[in-house]
C-alpha cells in the first residue's frame, strides 16, 4: 500500500502551475480514462529517457500523449455534458506554457545574439590564451554559476556558461557532460538562496511565507549541496588542456551593449515581478523590445560603420580586416529568435499539457492528503525534492504551495532549498538541465548525467544535512 501511496504521490506532484490553479478537478484516479492517462504519461517519459539511443527527440513522445491524455478526458467529460470543465482547465494551462515559453523565448533570443556578435567566441580565446587546462575551466565554469545565479536566475547563467563550455571544449564530448553536470548542479543550488535565483525561490517569497534577508541561511547548504559533487566530479576531469587554436577574436559591432541590454532585462523583469507582481515574462518580453530597438540602430548605422572600419584597416594596410568587413551582415533579432532551441520548448509544453491533464483527473488531491497529512514535514520535503527531479521543480513548488500545509519556517526553507537542487539529480529535473541538453548538441545527455546521479544526491542529502543542523531553532 505504501509502495502504491509513492506512486501515486510521485505522479501527481508533476502537475503544472497551470493545472494546479483550474478551478475544478475530477475523481477519476481509479477510472478507466485515469489508468490510461498515466501509461501514456509514463511510455512518453521512458522514451524521452531513451533520446540518447533512440535519437528521437524528446518533444515527440510528450506531444503525442499530451494530445491523447487530452483526447480521452474530452471523450468522458463530453458524454457527462461537461466539456466546460477541460476548457477552462486547458485554457489554464495554456497561459502559463505562454508565460514559460516567451520568457524562455527571450533568452535564448539574447543568448543567441551574444554568440552571434562573438562574444563567446572571445571569452574562449581569454581562457585559451590564459592556458586555463580542463580542470581549471571544469571550476572556473561552475563557480561563475554558482555566483552569478542567485543574481540572474540558474537558467540563463546556464545556458551563458554552457555556450562557453561548448567553445572551449571543441569535440571533447567527455569534459562537456562533466561541465555541464556541474554546471546545473551549481546554477540551481547558487539559485536557491536567493529569491532571485530561481522562479520557485521567487514564488516562495512573494507569498510572505520566506523574508528575503532569510533566504541568506541557505547559503552553506546550497554551497555544500554544490562542492560535493563538484570535488568527486572534478577527478575524473584530465589535466591536459585544450586542443584550441589561440587566436584573436574581434567582437562584433554592439556585443558589450547586448550583454547589459540582457542584464536591463533581466532587471525589468525582476521589477515587474517584485514591484507590480507582473509574471516575470511581461518585462522579459519589454527586454525583447530593447534588443529589437538596438538591432534597428545598428542596421541604420552599419553602412557608416563600415566606411569607418574600411577607412581604418586601408590606412593600417591590414588585408584581413578588409576580408571580414566584406562579409559582415546586418544583424536580425528574428534569425536570432529562430535559431532558439524549439526541441526544448515543445518538450515543456508536452510535459504541461501532460500533467496538466493528470492533475484534472484528481491527483493532487491524492498527494495533498498523502504527503503533509499522513508524513512528516521533514520527509514530505525531502520527497518533494527527489520529486523535482523528475520533472521541473517549478510546478513541484506551486503544488506545494497550493496545498498550503502549516509548517515551520525551518521547514518553507527546507522546501525551498529540496526543490531548487533537487531537480539537479537528473537532467530532465530543471529547467537548467533541459535546456542545456538541447544546448550541448547531444554532448550532455539524461544517461551522461544519470551516471552521476548517485554523487549529486550525496551532495543533496549533505545539504540538508546542513541545513537541519545549522538552522535547527527555525524548526
Amino acid at each position: 500500500m505504501k509502495i502504491k501511496q509513492i506512486i501515486l504521490a510521485g505522479l501527481a506532484i508533476l502537475s503544472s502551475p497551470a493545472a494546479l490553479s483550474a478551478t475544478q478537478t475530477l475523481d477519476l484516479t481509479n477510472a478507466p480514462v485515469g489508468y490510461a492517462s498515466l501509461l501514456f504519461f509514463t511510455l512518453a517519459y521512458c522514451l524521452v529517457m531513451g533520446e540518447e539511443f533512440l535519437h528521437l527527440h524528446k518533444s515527440k513522445p510528450v506531444l503525442l500523449a499530451a494530445g491523447l491524455i487530452w483526447l480521452m478526458i474530452g471523450c468522458v467529460l463530453k458524454q457527462q455534458g461537461q466539456t466546460e470543465i477541460a476548457q477552462a482547465a486547458i485554457e489554464h494551462n495554456l497561459l502559463e506554457y505562454s508565460k514559460l515559453l516567451l520568457f524562455l523565448l527571450v533568452a535564448m533570443t539574447y543568448i543567441n545574439a551574444m554568440e552571434e556578435r562573438r562574444l563567446f567566441d572571445a571569452l574562449q580565446s581569454w581562457m585559451v590564451s590564459r592556458g586555463f587546462g580542463y580542470r581549471t575551466l571544469f571550476w572556473l565554469t561552475g563557480i561563475l554559476s554558482f555566483v552569478i545565479s542567485p543574481i540572474a536566475d540558474n537558467l540563463t547563467t546556464a545556458l551563458l556558461m554552457c555556450a562557453v563550455v561548448m567553445k572551449v571544449a571543441g569535440n571533447n564530448s567527455k569534459f562537456i557532460n562533466l561541465a555541464c553536470i556541474n554546471i546545473v548542479v551549481a546554477a540551481n543550488a547558487g539559485g536557491a538562496f536567493s529569491p532571485f535565483g530561481d522562479i520557485t525561490t521567487l514564488m516562495v517569497w512573494q507569498t510572505g511565507l520566506v523574508n528575503f534577508s532569510e533566504f541568506l541561511t541557505l547559503f552553506f547548504p546550497s554551497l555544500v549541496n554544490y562542492l560535493i559533487p563538484a570535488l568527486i566530479m572534478s577527478l575524473f576531469v584530465p589535466k591536459t588542456q585544450p586542443n584550441t587554436i589561440n587566436e584573436y577574436i574581434e567582437l562584433k559591432r554592439g556585443a558589450r551593449r547586448i550583454v547589459l541590454l540582457f542584464l536591463l532585462t533581466i532587471a525589468t523583469a525582476v521589477g515587474f515581478h517584485a514591484v507590480m507582481h507582473f509574471p516575470p515574462v511581461i518585462g522579459m518580453m519589454m527586454g525583447l523590445a530593447y534588443l529589437q530597438f538596438f538591432a534597428y540602430f545598428l542596421r541604420r548605422t552599419l553602412a557608416s560603420s563600415l566606411a569607418k572600419k574600411t577607412r581604418q584597416a586601408i590606412a593600417n594596410n591590414d588585408e584581413a580586416a578588409l576580408r571580414r568587413i566584406g562579409y559582415v551582415v546586418p544583424f536580425n533579432v528574428f534569425k536570432r529568435i529562430s535559431d532558439a532551441e524549439w526541441d526544448t520548448l515543445l518538450f515543456f509544453y508536452g510535459v504541461v499539457m501532460c500533467v496538466g491533464g493528470l492533475n484534472l483527473l484528481g491527483y493532487l488531491d491524492l498527494v495533498s492528503e498523502i504527503m503533509y497529512s499522513q508524513w512528516n514535514p521533514v520527509s514530505a520535503n525531502i520527497m518533494v525534492g527527489a520529486l523535482s527531479a523528475i520533472v521541473d521543480n517549478i510546478p513541484v513548488m506551486f503544488a506545494v504551495l497550493t496545498m498550503e500545509p502549516e509548517m515551520s519556517l525551518g521547514n518553507w526553507l527546507l522546501v525551498t532549498l529540496t526543490a531548487g537542487v533537487g531537480g539537479s539529480m537528473l537532467s530532465i529535473g530543471s529547467a537548467a538541465g533541459v535546456a542545456l541538453m538541447g544546448a550541448s548538441r547531444g554532448k550532455y545527455t539524461f544517461f551522461g548525467h544519470l551516471k552521476w546521479a548517485p554523487v549529486i544526491a550525496l551532495g543533496y542529502a549533505a545539504g540538508i544535512m546542513v541545513h537541519l543542523h545549522l538552522n535547527s531553532q527555525l524548526f
